[in-house]
């Protein structure tokens, strides 16, 4: 039996467009759950259907995106959100990754980038546009820098006991390797490389992999 296939729902106010975004997942294998124009109809939508990956832009009619990402993804952590929006404004990237999104995708991007980033997005990855990775792990680094010795997931409690390959992946994760990058230097699977964030995750009580990569950044763990 094979594995059941992901569930996706988009939300987009342009119903050419939205309609388009769910004809191309869903002809690559997707389930689309649902689908939503505005932000209200999407968090209803959503906590309906429970996607796996939820597929939103920011500009919506009614509640704005990165509210809808707030609200759902604080009511079901689990939820994977990529925003695919046609601003590339560094404000709205980190704005949406505050707010709970995974990774952030330009409209600009082939079918093929968008289709590659709900399957990275699923398992837990950050994808961004290229260019704004780099923005967001600055971000992230400026405002470690400026956290004081009582703050921060890493200070709260000790830091649990990672293993040793577990730490050398999380140390990757937070300089922005993907994970076929991470498994090409460490001559492993994609698999377990997957295995080793789950694994960290769990151990760190952490959702996703911005989490991820803030917690590394927090505890000096993407330095050299």
């Amino acid at each position: 039996m094979g594995e059941s296939p992901l569930k996706v729902m988009v939300v987009d106010d342009h119903p050419m467009w939205r309609d388009a975004v769910a004809r191309d997942l869903a002809g690559a294998g997707f389930e689309v759950v649902a689908t939503a124009g505005d932000g209200e109809q999407a968090v209803r939508r959503a906590r309906a259907a429970r996607p796996d990956v939820l597929v939103l832009d920011l500009n919506l009619p009614l509640k704005p995106g990165v509210t809808v990402c707030r609200e759902l993804v604080g009511a079901d952590p689990s939820l994977r959100v990529l925003v695919l929006s046609a601003s590339g404004e560094h404000a709205d990237v980190l704005e949406a990754v505050k707010s709970g999104a995974t990774g952030y995708l330009v409209k600009s991007a082939s079918t093929e980038e968008l289709l590659d980033a709900v399957r990275r997005t699923a398992v837990g990855e950050a994808v961004f546009t290229p260019g704004l990775a780099g923005l967001v792990l600055g971000e992230y680094r400026r405002l470690a820098a400026g956290t004081s010795g009582t703050s921060g997931p890493a200070a709260a409690t000790p830091a649990p006991r990672l293993t040793e390959r577990e730490t050398e992946v999380l140390r990757l994760v937070a300089k922005g390797l993907s994970y076929k990058q991470i498994a090409e230097r460490l001559v492993i699977s994609h698999r377990t490389v997957q295995n080793h964030v789950q694994n960290t995750l769990g151990k760190l009580q952490l959702h996703n992999r911005v989490e991820l990569v803030r917690y590394a950044i927090e505890t000096g763990l993407d330095e050299d």
